[in-house]
């Protein structure tokens, strides 16, 4: 029989922006079982709620958050998402300077103030700084919201998420959890790891994704399609430099494709990001195109248009995939858990149908799952 839960689930963050400030506010949203629960795919996962979340450490470089209480940080510039619940009770953890390695491109410096990262004349931490931190409070889980193309930084928290023993939620497109060499690193340790990639309640990704699915199994062959996607937060103007976008294109591209029928040639897919649109703010707009043919070889098209508020329909997302990784930390499973990142994330080490990862998922929750692979 399995243990009942540890509460609470102590969490650290690293990027204070608008992913976070959707997370922490959709915590204080839900917390106490305050609000229907609408908006959540399952309000209790191994008898976690959402409630059972404490922020307990963060790290960003932005000079207007760092030494702030979380609570404050996430509505400080250059966060411009979505205010839907203002009213947080202090969280008790304080904002440190964190590594900036490659986590600040190069272009963001010739960006308006306010729309830019500001990094903070501060000394920054090494990774037994971050460790310690980590240890001493309690952290069960980090989860990592740098900016698009953040190899080195990713890779420097890593290390520490390993060296401390705690579960690590890889919500961006640099591939950890899908890597085999960090996936070995992670079993050794016995240390869960859930990514790459977050794949958003209702976004681009997941709907291209059912679509393409629904064109194999209605019989419609699929010749070639398009996503693109624009957006005015720092997210885009990030990936506006094209050298960061590699692996995103990499993520999104794949998750597409693992559900095609036959995989599509390279010219007739693209998938990725298209342009940064200041006034947008937070506001995601994808354009998704689909051309095929039907019975007797009669073509059809396909047009549709998206719009979300892109970082609260991660949020969501991200509190599942932190429920999932404490439930993995208290069975004692390491490595990369698979049924939770093929449901979650665009580029997980082992692509399923949404079907099938939605059921082992729920073999995983319901404690059938003894090992990642399961």
């Amino acid at each position: 029989m399995l243990a009942p839960p540890s509460q609470p689930i102590n969490l650290a963050i690293v990027g204070v922006g608008n992913c976070a400030s959707s997370l922490v506010q959709g915590l204080g949203y839900y917390a106490d079982g305050r609000n229907d629960p609408a908006g959540l795919r399952q309000w209790d996962i191994g008898g976690y709620r959402p409630s059972d979340i404490r922020i307990v450490a963060a790290w960003d470089i932005d000079a207007r958050k760092v030494g702030r209480d979380v609570a404050d940080a996430i509505f400080a510039r250059p966060n411009c998402t979505t205010i839907f619940f203002a009213d947080l009770e202090p969280t008790g953890a304080v904002v440190e300077m964190g590594a900036v390695l490659d986590g600040v491109a190069e272009h963001m410096g010739d960006q308006p103030v306010d729309r830019t990262f500001l990094p903070a004349d501060a000394a920054q931490p090494d990774k037994g700084t971050v460790v310690r931190r980590l240890r001493e409070t309690g952290t069960d889980v980090l989860i990592n919201y740098l900016p698009v193309g953040s190899q080195a930084a990713t890779e420097f928290y890593v290390e520490c998420a390993l060296e401390a023993g705690v579960a690590f939620v890889n919500a961006i497109p640099v591939f950890i959890a899908s890597e085999p060499a960090w996936a070995r690193r992670f079993a050794a340790a016995g240390v869960p790891v859930i990514g790459d990639d977050i794949k958003a309640q209702m976004g681009a990704t997941i709907v291209h994704r059912v679509l393409t699915d629904l064109f194999a199994r209605r019989g419609v062959k699929l010749d070639r399609t398009y996503q693109l996607n624009t957006g005015g937060n720092t997210d885009f103007l990030n990936m506006s430099n094209r050298q960061r976008l590699t692996s995103k294109k990499i993520s999104k591209t794949e998750a597409v494709q693992a559900v095609a029928e036959q995989r599509l040639a390279d010219e007739d897919i693209h998938v990725g990001p298209s342009d940064y649109v200041a006034w947008q703010n937070d506001n995601k707009v994808c354009f998704l195109r689909m051309e095929g043919q039907l019975f007797g070889g009669v073509p059809m098209n396909l047009e549709m248009r998206l719009s979300v508020e892109d970082s609260p329909n991660s949020a969501g997302v991200a509190i599942d995939m932190i429920r999932c990784a404490k439930l993995a930390l208290d069975r004692g499973i390491g490595g990369p858990i698979d049924s939770a990142s093929a449901f979650f994330c665009k580029h997980p080490p082992l692509q399923m149908s949404d079907e099938a990862a939605h059921a082992a998922l729920g073999r995983f929750v319901g404690g059938d799952a003894v090992s990642p692979q399961a």
